[in-house]
């Protein structure tokens, strides 16, 4: 019995296996502990509001990241510390691992959806067309999504998953290219929000900046899991990159939230000094809620603060 185990320990590759996975979920937490931080400064920043949809959804999203770190660390408890030295097992699907695929297509879908209500609003009073079409990308994407996770459901063992191996591809392909469309969507209307007042442009640039990185960093995440579930099919590397893709996701959704905040005090910032050097005097900088209750011409407050 000894020597049977000692000759399917080489085979299973721990390292690049389980081994994969427990790296993933140590980073997802590290990766938790910055979506509390992004949480608690979107409530700080935000504490005089009453109860808003976009604090309703920070507390949805951080519920769906702590479920889901939840989970993955059971999964990964029950592998290395329940069924310890327990072969068999290893070949197992737990219940924790499905429910976590279902936790991150909530995730990763409700985003997506709360992207093309954004950019519905952004393209108010122009042509329904680029909203439309996002949204129709969104849906699809997202019928792949749910369609991979009831397949899922009925796998008992992980070489079920050979099976939809295709399917994977294509999904994690699309929301590769859904994160673009919505990125590039959210820069096109914006860029063609300029209103020509320097302060005004100065937060609509600083946002695109946001939107394009945080758009290309999901979809480079993205694309990395495909590639490495392509060349590495029998390890668990690309399955720890998707761990680390939802928090991700929820991450950039929520500190694109506060970056209106930040965006619009450097702004107020680079302004006053402009105009302090411009003319040799000192003005008192309003604060940041009078000028949101101002409004700023061509772009709302809203929109400055809720933009991807």
């Amino acid at each position: 019995m000894a020597s049977s185990t000692q000759d399917i320990i080489p085979q299973l590759q721990l390292a690049n296996t389980f081994g994969a996975l427990l790296i993933g979920v140590i980073l997802a937490a590290v990766l938790f502990g910055v979506t509390n931080v992004q949480a608690f400064i979107y409530f700080q920043t935000h504490s005089k509001t009453g109860l808003t949809f976009y604090k309703l959804v920070v507390v949805w999203l951080w519920i769906l990241d702590a479920l889901h770190l939840a989970l993955i660390v059971h999964s990964i408890y029950f592998y290395l510390v329940i069924n310890f030295a327990n072969i068999g097992a290893l070949t197992e699907i737990v219940w924790s691992s499905k429910l976590q695929s279902v936790v991150g297509v909530l995730i990763i879908s409700g985003e997506h959806f709360l992207y093309v209500h954004r950019i519905w609003i952004v393209n108010n009073g122009r042509s329904r067309a680029l909203p439309i079409m996002v949204g129709i990308a969104v849906a699809l994407t997202s019928g792949l999504a749910i369609a991979i996770v009831w397949r899922e459901y009925q796998f008992h063992v992980i070489m079920d998953a050979i099976d939809i191996e295709w399917a994977l591809y294509i999904y994690f392909g699309a929301v590769a290219f859904v994160d673009v469309l919505i990125a590039s969507s959210l820069c096109y209307l914006l860029a063609t929000s300029r209103t020509g007042f320097s302060r005004t442009d100065l937060v609509i640039t600083k946002l695109m900046d946001y939107i394009l990185n945080t758009g290309c960093l999901t979809s480079m995440c993205s694309m990395i899991a495909v590639i490495t579930y392509i060349a590495m099919p029998n390890d668990y590397i690309y399955e720890a990159v998707e761990f680390l893709l939802l928090k991700l996701y929820v991450n950039s959704y929520i500190a694109l939230l506060n970056a209106g905040y930040y965006v619009q005090v450097n702004a107020d910032t680079m302004v006053s000094s402009e105009l302090h050097m411009r003319h040799g005097i000192h003005r008192p900088r309003p604060h940041i809620r009078s000028i949101a209750r101002q409004g700023t011409p061509g772009i709302t407050q809203e929109h400055v603060s809720t933009s991807r």
